[in-house]
């Protein structure tokens, strides 16, 4: 179920003039093709704006700069294209001028090596180490391809362009990003401290309100308001409720209807919510199936007010178009060691289950009463390839900070209740004691997809953030 929107790629073919000119002419066509063929749309200099196309002197950079500034708002990303060496300095003025503070990928041209006559010869390979010596000194960050020179029409590049559209759509993502802290922390749960001061640092601002403002908004909702009862609707279209008390799937609603209301009325994009125990405790139903529903939706909800946690969600669905969810690392798997249990109560999206049913919150019933614990979405969780990530703020070092990785949930037997699958991660005693050693929290963000290179070269690139990947990069 992606959810990809159109991408807009600026492009800069670099020429230098005493390197045949032709190549610059077909390897802008060739460019726009490849970009165009991946179902994106291109900005790029006509070959009446300048020689090929291309962008070679302080003028064309500047033209091409002001070619960007139009399409401002809509440009995901640039690509440098090298179809010969380039000139640098009309690519690194081109970027500056522009301003646009958005991810850039260099890619060069292979040579052949039956065709290195004067006529032919790119000289891309060296040209790319130039253009990369100039973007370094002017400051602009920069990604590379997996090879060094890679055609456009490769299946190398189709892949690498894949990946950039994901760390283009994190950038942006996270851009101005609003996260909805719905009540307090609870007071058992020291782990998802954070610091909002530290993330407005990197744009991302923390709108918070009290769950009282959230109960007096649902007291005041009729039981008949439109938008309890659509909400009431989509609920039960969205998951089995058999067995589920009437009154309890009503409260879900106007809580489901005050929230959306709420995150509509303060421009706010994702949240996370308190739970354990207030919301069971004096209003007598749990979030879960309302945030299983929004995290469906790729608007990430994490429970126990963890801010953080929503934000690593949020990377992963950006990258992916795919729905997340926020796990515990939650318990060994026998004795294997490249293998855990991950569970929640649960608030998983329904694209995370093979089948899932409402039912009520077995930990907590005991406490409040199984009649205040309605609501939860339970069932096993589907094997596949999936990503992990967790980005947090370190308030002693007053830095972002996380780790991102790759593995897959397996089908191996479990009998156990919540919302809970199997993981197998290469290597995994040694990423436990990375998360232990370093102190970070015992939630982390997973997603149905293979995005976890794509989360940290946006993280450690482009947000200046620190990053932890693991398993093997190319750098």
């Amino acid at each position: 179920m992606a959810a990809h929107r159109t991408m807009t790629f600026g492009i800069i073919v670099g020429n230098r003039g005493f390197f045949p000119g032709h190549l610059a002419n077909s390897g802008r066509e060739e460019m726009i093709a490849a970009v165009e063929s991946a179902g994106a749309k291109a900005v790029v200099f006509s070959t009446e704006d300048s020689n090929y196309g291309a962008v070679e002197t302080y003028v064309e950079a500047a033209r091409c700069a002001e070619l960007f500034k139009k399409h401002r708002e809509e440009i995901d990303g640039i690509i440098v294209t090298l179809p010969n060496f380039g000139d640098e300095r009309g690519v690194a003025d081109a970027l500056r001028l522009a301003g646009l503070k958005v991810p850039v990928l260099i890619q060069a041209t292979p040579d052949r090596s039956d065709a290195m006559t004067i006529a032919t010869r790119r000289d891309s390979f060296c040209g790319k180490m130039s253009a990369c010596n100039n973007l370094m000194q002017y400051g602009i960050a920069y990604s590379l391809t997996t090879l060094h020179t890679e055609s456009p029409a490769s299946a190398e590049f189709k892949a690498d362009l894949e990946w950039f559209s994901a760390v283009c759509r994190i950038v942006k993502g996270l851009k101005n990003l609003r996260i909805g802290a719905i009540g307090a922390r609870p007071a058992a749960f020291n782990t998802v401290r954070y610091s909002e001061r530290i993330m407005e640092t990197s744009g991302i601002s923390v709108e918070p309100i009290d769950l009282s403002e959230i109960f007096g908004r649902i007291q005041r909702m009729k039981d008949s308001d439109d938008a309890a009862q659509a909400k009431l609707a989509a609920i039960k279209k969205y998951v089995t409720t058999m067995g589920i008390p009437e009154a309890a799937l009503l409260k879900m609603a106007k809580l489901g209807a005050v929230i959306d209301g709420w995150m509509k009325e303060k421009f706010v994009t994702i949240s996370a919510v308190q739970c354990w125990t207030s919301l069971e405790e004096y209003f007598g139903v749990v979030p879960c199936t309302i945030m299983s529903m929004m995290s469906n939706d790729l608007i990430p909800s994490a429970c126990e007010v963890d801010v953080p946690g929503t934000l690593s969600m949020y990377m992963l669905a950006l990258a992916s178009g795919t729905p997340s969810a926020l796990l515990d690392w939650n318990n060994n798997y026998g004795n294997h060691p490249d293998k855990c249990v991950c569970f929640h109560c649960s608030n998983l999206p329904k694209h995370f289950f093979k089948e899932v049913r409402m039912d009520f919150q077995e930990i907590i019933a005991g406490t409040v009463g199984k009649e205040n614990t309605f609501g939860t979405c339970v069932g096993r969780v589907k094997a596949g390839a999936m990503s992990f990530a967790r980005y947090s703020t370190d308030d002693r070092r007053g830095v972002m900070r996380g780790y991102t990785g790759a593995g897959k949930f397996t089908d191996d037997p479990l009998e156990t209740f919540g919302g809970a699958g199997v993981a197998e991660i290469p290597k995994l005693q040694k990423l436990l004691k990375f998360i232990c050693r370093e102190g970070f929290e015992h939630h982390v963000a997973a997603n149905f997809s293979d995005v976890s290179k794509a989360v940290h070269e946006a993280a450690v690139r482009y947000l200046g953030w620190e990053s932890h990947y693991h398993g093997e990069l190319e750098d």
